[in-house]
């Protein structure tokens, strides 16, 4: 077996990537590929004399031997996957348990579109030296909270992953690049999109990056924020930057990166609760609700086996998001595709009411109060019914109205924040499984980018 890591998984084109590898083989080669909607071959380093390493706590830097690969100095921007090749290995794939490591090649900004890889996500879940937050966490002191280090196999790939497998694709290990990433970027490239990438982390070492651009995306299970990446995109978007968040339970934990960025610390429990939520007084006091209009308290809900689901029903058909779709009022979309368009987890703005006849919801009134921006438009609503695994705990002026839904909205502060209101939109935009989910996830990425490019 083999395994390995990057010491640093975001480079420049022409940098040295250095990867940090165990062998149980006496001979390896590092072959990089490019996902471009499948693996597409870059280069194939010479043979090396494989190491064997130990394994660690999931809390400390491996220190593996080190390898360096000189990438090419025309590396267009992308993910890429280093396979690290045994003799007869079968060919390299994106559910890869080992012997894989994912980095990603930044781009010069002369693009208006950058999409944004959430590691520190990745991360939370990656069980490599048996531990990560959701098992036998590594506690910290100081910081207080749990400690993981990015310095181990299985950053999106190539290492275990915690959680229960997809019922809808067992074979896409949910929280790695797999599950959500790779499909919209697959669908992006397809569609003629040539966007710039770069990490959560490189923009919580420079978050003046953002402001290169004129629309950021996220997309799947971006849950895990510092305050430098959510100071950093917020400043962005007060400065007249857009953003689109297909994706959900965004922005839930506050993590702190420590030892030069090579660690992460988050506090999720103890006698005075969880100090890193963003929203409780107790917490960072900063409602994700203001970053994306919508929070996971309010949606709430995950269900990891086959589940039920109506559909978003559109709110506010004339809105130039849904042009093009045909909806009318009320009407469904994303019910009966597979996985359905809501779940597994679900964000959403706080609801008044929903009619089940009609379709039609109202925001609560005390939305204001729970962080929604003013001028949050709800675009779609989607109910929950008791049967989700998980309604989260609220704000006790909300918690009596007892309606989690979904929801997708839009605001504008300065720039535009469009959020889909769900993880699992990346599986049924790749499937080509609703037409309405492709046309308004083009309307969006091409409004948005038209809107900024207007303003300059």
């Amino acid at each position: 077996m083999i395994y390995g890591y990057a010491a640093k998984a975001s480079l420049w084109p022409g940098e040295r990537l250095m990867l940090h590898i165990s062998c149980g083989s006496s001979r390896f080669r590092v072959v990089v590929y490019r996902w471009v909607g499948r693996l597409e071959r870059i280069m194939a380093g010479p043979w090396l004399a494989g190491e064997r390493a130990g394994v660690r706590s999931a809390a400390d830097d491996w220190e593996w031997p080190p390898y360096s690969v000189q990438l090419p100095p025309d590396c267009p921007s992308g993910v890429y996957l280093a396979h690290l090749q045994e003799r007869d290995a079968p060919d390299p794939h994106l559910a890869m348990t080992d012997a894989a490591v994912l980095f990603v090649v930044r781009g010069e900004a002369r693009v208006s579109l950058l999409y944004k890889i959430p590691l520190a996500s990745y991360n939370a879940y990656n069980h490599a030296g048996g531990a990560c937050y959701y098992d036998k966490p590594p506690r910290s002191l100081d910081p207080p909270g749990a400690r993981l280090s990015f310095h181990r196999p299985g950053l999106g790939i190539g290492g275990p992953t915690f959680g229960a497998p997809d019922f809808y694709d067992r074979s896409s290990p949910r929280q790695s690049f797999a599950q959500w990433d790779a499909r919209f970027i697959g669908w992006l490239l397809q569609q003629g999109y040539a966007p710039d990438f770069c990490t959560d982390l490189d923009i919580h070492d420079d978050p003046a990056l953002l402001r290169r651009y004129g629309l950021m995306l996220s997309v799947g299970h971006d849950e895990y924020w510092s305050t430098p990446m959510r100071d950093g995109v917020e400043d962005f978007v007060a400065a007249g930057g857009n953003a689109a968040f297909f994706s959900a339970t965004l922005c839930w934990w506050r993590v702190h990166l420590v030892d030069q960025g090579s660690a992460m610390v988050c506090h999720q429990g103890g006698p005075d609760g969880a100090r890193d939520h963003w929203w409780p007084s107790n917490g960072a006091q900063r409602p994700e609700d203001a970053l994306s209009g919508a929070s996971y308290r309010h949606g709430g809900g995950w269900w990891d086996g086959q589940r039920e689901s109506e559909g978003y029903a559109a709110q506010d058909p004339e809105h130039w998001i849904f042009e093009g779709t045909g909806l009318g009022c009320g009407q469904r979309f994303g019910a009966g595709t597979s996985p359905p368009l809501v779940g597994y987890e679900c964000d959403g703005a706080p609801l008044a009411s929903f009619d089940s006849t009609s379709g039609i919801a109202a925001l609560a009134p005390t939305a204001a109060a729970c962080g929604t921006p003013d001028s949050y438009r709800l675009l779609a609503a989607c109910p929950l019914s008791t049967r989700w695994q998980e309604r989260p705990h609220r704000e006790a002026h909300v918690a009596a109205a007892n309606i989690h839904a979904a929801t997708m909205g839009i605001f504008t502060r300065g720039g535009t924040v469009f959020q889909a209101g769900t993880t699992d939109w990346a599986q049924v935009l790749a499937g080509s499984a609703d037409q309405h989910v492709e046309t308004i996830t083009r309307n969006v990425i091409d409004g948005l980018m038209r809107q900024r490019r207007a303003c300059h």
